[in-house]
């Protein structure tokens, strides 16, 4: 029996008449595209800071100075020991910052993975079982719908208490049905595919058209709502947290920080500027990555 050559020893001019394989441009569409490279290059530098928060951070985050209390950042005329400088309690600015990315990013990936759960799970049913199983969760997502989630994060987190464990379940438990609403369009459209009915004719169980058929042929619509929602999430944990009602003090937390400067901010507005300015960059990286991965992961991007 001949076997076929590798693909590694094709012949140059083999190669460009055969063109590049789907894996070779799937590579070619992710380094090529630009806003995908900056979202997740800016994501990646984020997550391994906030991983490696206790290396990295030049301070302890909660170790208080009042001595060294509202020392300017470097840029405005401060030391290079409190490179960002420190806050109301003298606490190290950078290392607060550093800390708090620890509690954004952990909100937003939990938070959006419990929902994606949920919603996508529904959402899928919806759309390919039909029936019953469409009306009961059609009428599950207007009834979520009708529900503020700022006023109901509020009310539950007040009733409960503000803990960053409340934060991520009342977060994940509202956020579904954004998920709910685009799965189950999206299993409308494929359910009909002539793949989808050559698996039914061949006899194969519903979880395996499900997994092998329909999900792979809706995941780019998944990935824009993952990256949308965990930066809602994030968003949404910084306005509770604003508020008062979030991730509880001594705890870094970057909508915390904006709270305890706001009182300081006509005298001392780097307090607000900075903790805003490093949040609107991680909410537009997430966006500008989820993006990149639905162009990159396309159906009629695929070869």
């Amino acid at each position: 029996m001949t076997l076929a050559p590798s693909t590694n020893n094709v012949d140059p001019l083999l190669q460009d008449i055969v063109g590049p394989t789907p894996g070779q441009q799937l590579r070619r569409r992710f380094f090529g595209h630009r806003g995908l490279m900056i979202g997740a290059s800016v994501v990646a530098v984020l997550l391994v800071i906030a991983l490696l928060a206790p290396v990295v951070a030049p301070h302890d985050p909660y170790a208080q100075d009042l001595l060294a209390r509202m020392k300017p950042p470097v840029f405005l005329g401060g030391t290079w020991e409190h490179i960002l400088g420190t806050d109301h309690l003298g606490r190290d600015y950078l290392s607060r910052l550093i800390y708090g990315a620890r509690v954004s990013l952990l909100i937003g990936f939990v938070a959006a993975l419990i929902s994606g759960t949920i919603g996508t799970a529904m959402g899928v049913a919806a759309g390919y079982f039909g029936g019953r199983t469409d009306a009961v969760v059609t009428f599950l997502i207007n009834v979520r719908l009708a529900m503020p989630v700022v006023l109901v994060a509020l009310a539950v987190v007040a009733i409960l208490g503000g803990s960053l464990q409340v934060v991520i379940g009342v977060l994940g438990l509202l956020l579904w049905d954004r998920f709910a609403v685009v799965m189950r369009a999206s299993t409308l459209q494929v359910r009909g595919r002539e793949y989808v009915s050559a698996a039914q004719a061949i006899g194969a169980s519903t979880p395996r058209i499900l997994l092998s058929e329909i999900m792979p042929n809706i995941l780019n619509n998944l990935i824009v709502v993952i990256t949308l929602e965990m930066a809602h999430a994030i968003l949404l944990e910084a306005t509770l947290s604003f508020l008062g009602l979030g991730v509880q003090p001594p705890t870094p937390s970057w909508g915390l920080m904006v709270s305890e400067g706001k009182n300081m901010m006509l005298f001392e507005p780097w307090l607000v500027l900075i903790p805003g300015a490093v949040l609107f960059v991680l909410v537009l990286a997430i966006n500008l990555m989820g993006d990149g991965l639905r162009d990159v992961t396309a159906p009629e991007n695929r070869s």
